[in-house]
């Protein structure tokens, strides 16, 4: 092979290293917590007692919660021109479920109607998990090259981040509220879940 082919060919290898390399350090996964509670009961009635009885506090009762701790590593670096650039900023995120859990020894027909409510239950409470994604994804798109002007102490940039972080976190919040009123509604999915269960075997 003509060592000038070597030579581009060695440098292509190189720069896909250099690539992933790079991806790899910037790419991130959030991690994921499981909490649950027991409740009692031999009925699909008994159970969703049990549940109004123990279940998570979510500014009104609620069969099932999901919330989040994130925490950030940002690199705010001062210019030569008295400007302030957020450089990176890389989150570490735990998303947190909380949901209720049967007993292990439950009548045959119990329990299948119990696998379907709360599968639907898991179902539903994930898609809280993707928005509490999406809001961090959407922080850490606005934050990376982030610059303030005239700003030698990064105090400008600070500001100008925890107003849109305030923003976003409002955006996600409503975005909850606005799901759970839908599926809570008549006819929406977890209502139609809790239905079932009450009124099954």
């Amino acid at each position: 092979m003509p060592s000038g082919i070597k030579t581009i060919l060695a440098a292509n290898v190189l720069l896909t290293l250099m690539a992933t390399a790079a991806f790899a350090q910037n790419s991130w996964t959030p991690a994921e917590q499981i909490k649950t509670y027991p409740i009692t009961g031999s009925s699909g009635i008994e159970l969703y007692r049990s549940i109004g009885e123990r279940g998570p506090q979510a500014g009104v009762q609620a069969v099932a919660h999901t919330t989040f701790k994130l925490t950030w590593r940002r690199d705010y670096r001062p210019q030569a021109d008295g400007a302030c650039v957020l450089a990176t900023a890389r989150p570490n995120l735990t998303i947190i479920y909380t949901w209720p859990k049967a007993p292990a020894k439950l009548p045959s027909d119990v329990a299948a109607s119990w696998q379907r409510f709360i599968s639907g239950v898991e179902k539903h409470e994930r898609v809280h998990g993707e928005h509490i994604l999406d809001m961090v994804r959407k922080i850490e798109a606005y934050s990376v090259g982030l610059r303030a002007e005239d700003d030698p102490k990064c105090q400008k940039v600070r500001a100008v981040l925890q107003q849109r972080l305030g923003e976003l976190s409002n955006e996600q919040r409503q975005r909850g509220r606005d799901f759970d009123r839908d599926e809570l509604s008549n006819g929406g999915a977890v209502h139609q879940l809790i239905l079932a269960l009450v009124n099954g075997p």
